[in-house]
């Protein structure tokens, strides 16, 4: 049997080394080393997007993978590939170590420097207990094996830009569509989804940030279920508990939420926190949020900016939306997108506040009416971003049929050829 093996290793003679270990094990794969966290997981979430047998069975993890620490990591695509034997390389031999990368889901440590028979023991024993794995679970066919649930971080260029909106509304639009929806909110010191949503409940996301290992009951306990089906994660009554709330934490409550719901919206306000910036980082989309006026817009790229610095998201891989937009305004969609260097929405939300004044106020955001163009944009968005559920009739028949979901008017919408001409871009006019 061939073992494939994929290495995650960031340092260039380290990896050379690995490779051509790797290269001298008999019936042995090994692919090119990826040098980053954000690669490794990237890689195995495309190879598991095009099928699940083509998921190597090995992935060995070096001590010094960055930027997320490797027991961090390791934990990471233990949840998200259940079915790859995860290998730690370190230096450090202690029980400590041993116990920790145990806990975090590693089938296996090889010490440094390494030796040729224990890196073959080693992988072998993980190849074989990938195999054992996934005999076992292609006989059940009501098993999870697949890379988890799409993870949509929504973050604001600055304060009162609309992101807590839109990151209502297209949860909502993924609920409604079929999904299986979490709203996280991890605007820590200021996070108001409860308010929006007219929910007061005892539990937030930090009942859940001293838990090293959160099972479905734990999860269970400290979210609320919303009258919409929605499963909110809120943030906490008191803004000085957000301290309590590290990015490790944060990378684990993402995780345990990725695997159980198919969408997963964070809310990450406008301050960047360990917390937030994890979340990101872990993100299968990072939307950011803007209005198109010149102060929105320096913020917008100052955010970016500091996230590549932070190497925490590049500029390409961060779509930008263009809220309360106007057509007749200076700042239009594509000189965002050229100042930011993000990628734009086709869709933009139209500037029409007085639709929105009375279900915040009271509180009830999620019975915006169906008319509302504010709603039917940011439908339109989530449909974009390929959160929402596609009724099989509208695949199959082209965008002409898709349905609707419900009463609601244009709440689907698909992506554009952005090669195309810039005035096709989806825009929803409403009243300023």
């Amino acid at each position: 049997m061939t073992t494939r093996i994929l290495p995650a290793v960031g340092d260039v003679d380290a990896a050379r080394s690995v490779t051509t270990l790797l290269s001298q094990l008999p019936d042995a794969e090994p692919a090119a080393p990826v040098t980053d966290s954000t690669q490794l997981i990237d890689t195995l979430a495309r190879l598991a997007g095009e099928s699940l047998d083509d998921l190597p069975e090995v992935v060995l993890v070096h001590e010094r993978i960055g930027p997320v620490p490797a027991l961090e990591l390791i934990r990471e695509v233990s949840l998200r590939f259940p079915a790859i034997g995860v290998v730690l390389i370190t230096a450090d031999v202690t029980p400590g170590l041993f116990s920790s990368a145990m806990e975090s889901g590693a089938r296996g440590v090889v010490t440094l420097p390494l030796s040729y028979e224990e890196l073959a023991n080693r992988v072998q024993s993980a190849a074989q207990w990938s195999v054992g794995v996934r005999r076992h679970l292609s006989a059940g066919a009501d098993v999870f094996t697949g890379p988890g649930g799409t993870v949509v971080t929504v973050s604001g260029a600055k304060g009162g830009v609309g992101a807590t909106v839109t990151a209502v509304q297209i949860a909502l639009a993924a609920q409604t569509s079929g999904r299986n929806v979490a709203l996280v909110d991890l605007d820590l010191q200021t996070g108001d989804i409860g308010s929006y949503l007219d929910v007061q409940f005892r539990r937030s996301i930090v009942d859940l940030s001293t838990i090293t290992d959160i099972s479905p009951r734990v999860l269970s306990d400290a979210v609320f279920t919303h009258g919409t089906g929605l499963a909110l994660l809120l943030a906490p009554g008191e803004g000085e508990s957000a301290e309590e709330v590290s990015d490790r934490s944060a990378r684990q409550i993402v995780s345990a939420l990725r695997s159980r719901y198919e969408v997963v919206v964070i809310d990450c306000g406008s301050q960047l926190q360990g917390a937030s910036a994890a979340a990101i980082e872990m993100a299968d989309t990072a939307l950011l949020v803007t209005t198109p006026d010149v102060i929105a817009v320096r913020g917008a790229k100052r955010v970016v900016r500091m996230w590549e610095r932070l190497q925490i998201r590049k500029a390409e891989d961060t779509v930008t939306l263009v809220n309360r937009f106007i057509r007749s305004t200076e700042i239009q969609p594509q000189l965002i997108e050229k100042i930011t260097g993000t990628t734009t929405a086709n869709t933009a939300v139209p500037a029409n506040f007085k639709e929105l004044q009375a279900v915040v106020d009271a509180g009830r955001l999620h019975e915006l009416d169906s008319k509302s163009t504010v709603k039917q944009a940011l439908w339109a968005l989530a449909g974009e971003l390929g959160i929402v559920k596609v009724p099989e009739k509208a695949e199959k028949n082209g965008a002409k049929s898709i349905a609707k979901f419900k009463n609601d008017r244009g709440s689907l919408g698909r992506r554009r050829d952005r090669g195309g001409d810039s005035r096709n871009r989806q825009t929803t006019q409403g009243a300023s």
